[in-house]
């Protein structure tokens, strides 16, 4: 693989801008050689006078004096010949304080000196950006460690407040209460606890001393060993309360933060949170050690490529003016992720250094090639199965029976379901696959914990596999039907659509560490929080999932046609009377408008944390799909269709769709922006095709249209039964939802690159009352 594929393949995607413009800089190193090979006469008789003259000075250089193998003289060949100096580089000074770096190209007055001379002046410009960004980076971990370290103490104080520890009968709260510090596990160094200036230096933010049991023992018989003070404990408020539908509803009346219980379930959950913290400080320091390394890399690839083209010998010069510089000088984060490792080992892994690593470093997920296997074995039974159910239809005539009617009304719905979640799952795995291509960091702006995120393989082995259950049932149906000697077991057969759905619950719902549980328990967190909202704080993966459930509404009719069906119809007899009962009618409408309910308290939850009318204007907009979805389904039922319900389901109708399509297109999408570099787009785009905009913006209003069939009049289409029709809208809403799945995160993540944004918030559960104090 080429340095420049590399090279973006490791960016971290949220801080692309603040990378080193590699591909730039070649290009103005192709212009260079270009302008070489035009005057490529010139070039050869230059170059063919220089290896003359490098020829004769190496021969002459056999005959001067040896100058010995111990260095003690001085080689002729690392003196400086100012003759051979392309480029002279100096930081300027502001201030007295070293700033930006500039180039001097010596060799501006040659033939094609301008191109060079663009190049130093980009190259400096790089330079300066990388190196500006990284002081900035190191700067906020320097103060984020700083914070950990007052969590840390003030942890370390609650843990011996709470735990009471007596080491050698002496009794380390009574000892801790006398005001001596720690001198075996302290986090920072010279912390001021009355609020007083902070007086320690940037290295010593972090400071941990590793000892081993035996020398532990003997300060301890020495009397050196000091305990944390305990008066950090008074000016400390704690914040570990869970979120939890009851603690929103108390949280309303009074604020989060409280005063110290000393218990120990109050010990264990701020320990969780400061963990958390731990492990993800950890990962910046990763990452800003990896935009280190390989932003040295680049500029050594492109200053090397550079001597390559042009002949000369700039690189020495430039990039030891690189290494000197704050950018390959500096050791901060080195030294800080070790004394982060050590504090974390020591305080998070009981000592085990191994254990403790492996949290802080997780390794990346091993691609499988069984899952391939298995997903392409599954998905071409499937194949087969669709195959021979057509197959037997045909043979059998089934589409002209006296049954088609029966069993369209009653079978179908059932297995219905599960065309509607393998179909959602097959665009998600599309989704997947193409965020991956296009550098979408889904898996950070949806929390996954590292190296649990399904790829688009996996998803695709489970949605093949549960196409793969649904269709064995469906042939399984027909032919037991069918089949002379299975008819006696009509109650049986009609039982498989309800032991497909038991078997699909009892996997999503298993305890056990079967079937990518993590993604399993993380998806049925998200639903949860999505069913009692508004009582929990609304993130991304939460509304983006109760999006995904508008797009269900038809898959959420067929789970209240299972209860009908089973429970009040007469399944043996492959009859119902749901359409009859007003209580099912009712409820039709309610379980439509369910997951629209759901985000416009979520919208309503938004705009009173954030006070940003924009939620507000959301919740309207979802507002007025349940108003249309209302008054469309209700128009649906009536027997003697009239016109003023035919003109109310049109408007309101018309209305949300309006509004929606628009708020996908221009809020959720962030296109049709007419002074946009892109002509009604936007400024950055991860597809390099624009048609696929364009496409996808016509795709979104056409299929946004498919949902109005009922009030346009379109119930029946010929060779199509009229269940049949239902289930192809929903499976155009599932399409439609999947295409705006991609762009709505596409523009997710380039809002997290604007911001440079690459890190997740935790919050930490001790609030310094202080702080407040002085921040007023």
């Amino acid at each position: 693989m080429k340095f420049g594929k590399e090279f973006a393949a490791q960016m971290v995607q949220e801080w692309q801008e603040a990378y080193m413009h590699y591909s730039k800089l070649k290009s103005i190193l192709k212009d260079i050689l270009r302008f070489k090979q035009k005057n490529k006469e010139p070039l050869t008789m230059a170059t063919t006078t220089t290896t003359t003259k490098g020829a004769l000075n190496r021969r002459a250089s056999l005959y001067r004096a040896f100058s010995g193998l111990t260095n003690r003289y001085k080689p002729v060949s690392a003196m400086k010949n100012n003759e051979d100096e392309v480029i002279l580089v100096s930081a300027v000074q502001e201030g007295g304080v070293e700033g930006d770096y500039q180039t001097m190209f010596l060799m501006s007055g040659e033939e094609g000196g301008e191109f060079e001379l663009l190049f130093f002046r980009r190259l400096d410009d790089e330079f300066n950006k990388v190196l500006r960004f990284y002081k900035k980076k190191v700067e906020e971990v320097m103060l984020e460690a700083d914070e950990l370290s007052k969590q840390m103490n003030a942890l370390t104080a609650l843990r011996i407040k709470v735990d009471n520890p007596v080491v050698k009968g002496t009794d380390m709260v009574n000892l801790a209460d006398k005001g001596f510090s720690s001198n075996s596990s302290s986090l920072s160094h010279s912390h001021p606890i009355n609020g007083g200036k902070q007086g320690w230096t940037h290295m010593d933010v972090i400071q941990e001393t590793e000892m081993s049991n035996e020398e532990e023992m003997k300060e301890i018989d020495d009397r050196h060993f000091r305990p944390a003070p305990l008066d950090v404990l008074d000016h400390v408020k704690i914040n570990v309360e869970l979120e939890t539908p009851i603690a929103t509803l108390r949280s309303v009346i009074k604020s989060s933060k409280s005063d110290l219980s000393f218990s120990k379930q109050e010990l264990r959950t701020a320990e969780e949170k400061i963990t958390q913290a731990f492990v993800e400080f950890y990962r910046k320091l990763r990452l800003l050690k990896s935009y280190c390394f390989l932003n040295q890399l680049a500029f050594s690839k492109i200053m090397k490529k550079y001597d390559k083209i042009t002949l000369r010998n700039a690189s020495k010069t430039y990039l030891q003016m690189v290494d000197k510089s704050y950018l390959g000088s500096s050791d901060e984060v080195t030294k800080l992720m070790g004394r982060v490792e050590d504090t974390y080992v020591k305080h998070f892994a009981n000592g085990n250094r191994r254990k403790g690593l492996k949290t802080l470093r997780p390794q990346a997920k091993k691609e499988r090639h069984r899952i391939t296997f298995l997903y392409g074995f599954f998905s071409g039974c499937s194949i087969a199965l669709i195959v021979a159910i057509i197959v037997s239809i045909h043979a059998r005539n089934l589409l002209k029976s006296q049954g088609r009617d029966q069993y369209m009304v009653n079978i179908f719905p059932l297995y219905s379901l599960f065309g509607y979640i393998v179909l959602h799952m097959l665009m998600y795995a599309g989704n997947v696959f193409f965020w991956k291509r296009y550098r979408v960091n889904f898996s950070f702006i949806f929390g996954f914990k590292q190296g649990t995120e399904l790829g688009y393989r996996e998803v695709l082995l489970l949605s093949s596999g549960l196409s793969l259950l649904a269709l064995a049932g469906v042939i399984s149906h027909l032919d037991m039907e069918m089949d002379p000697r299975t008819k006696s077991f009509r109650t049986l057969t009609e039982l498989i659509p309800l032991f497909l759905l038991i078997v699909v619950l009892s996997v999503t719902f298993c305890p056990f560490n079967l079937i990518y549980r993590s993604s399993r328990f993380f998806l049925i967190r998200c639903v949860f929080h999505c069913v009692c909202a508004p009582l929990y704080k609304v993130t991304l993966p939460d509304f983006f999932l109760a999006d995904q459930l508008t797009s269900q509404v038809q898959a959420f009719r067929s789970l209240e046609f299972y209860i009908c069906y089973y429970g009040w119809g007469n399944f043996k007899e492959r009859s119902n009377t749901c359409e009859e009962s007003e209580v099912y009618k009712v409820l039709y409408i309610v379980v439509a408008i369910i997951p629209y309910w759901i985000r416009f308290v979520q919208c309503l939850r938004r705009l009173v944390e954030e006070k940003d009318t924009a939620h507000g204007l959301n919740g309207l907009k979802y507002f007025s799909t349940i108003a249309a979805v209302t008054i469309r389904t209700i128009y649906s039922h009536q027997k003697q269709k009239t016109k003023t319900w035919l003109v109310l389901a049109a408007a309101t109708s018309g209305i949300a769709t309006m509004t929606s399509t628009y708020w996908d297109i221009v809020i959720d999408w962030g296109l049709l922006n007419r002074n946009s570099t892109n002509p009604w787009l936007r400024d950055k785009l991860v597809v390099p095709h624009k048609g696929v905009y364009y496409a996808a913006m016509v795709l979104n209003c056409v299929l946004r249209l498919a949902w109005m069939q009922q009030v346009l009049g379109i119930q029946t289409v010929p060779f199509l039964h009229k269940t049949a029709l239902v289930a192809v809208v929903a499976s155009l809403e599932i399409i439609r939802r999947g295409i705006w799945n991609f762009f709505r995160l596409e523009n997710e993540h380039l809002n997290n690159v604007g911001k440079y944004r690459a890190f997740k918030s935790v919050p930490l559960p001790f609030y310094y009352e202080y702080s407040a104090d002085k921040s007023t």
